[in-house]
């Protein structure tokens, strides 16, 4: 049995604070993101964000899709962490986009 390979993720929200995940997981969730979400106001909410990068997610890492709410947050955090995401504080509800 061959050990999966892993990434280090950050947290916006708490910053210094990394942990290891699944990489090919990982990759497929932030080229999805990326694809989705656009570079100009106003930007998705997560909500919104979710429901479009689901169908673009292989159904081999998340058949029914599950568990892709987690694996979509916890990428999101990690791009904002990272400043390719940024989240518009002043939106109810929050919204996000990409750095131009």
């Amino acid at each position: 049995m061959t050990a999966k390979e892993t990434i280090i993720v950050e947290n916006v929200n708490v910053p210094g604070y990394t942990s290891r995940v699944d990489a090919q997981k990982y990759t497929a969730m932030r080229e999805a993101i990326l694809q989705v979400t656009p570079p100009t106001p106003p930007g998705l909410t997560a909500k919104e964000m979710l429901e479009r990068l689901k169908p673009l997610l292989p159904p081999e890492l998340w058949p029914s899709g599950e568990k892709a709410g987690w694996w979509h947050k916890t990428v999101q955090l990690d791009l904002e962490a990272k400043g390719i995401l940024v989240r518009d504080e002043q939106s109810k509800p929050l919204r996000w986009r990409r750095m131009a």
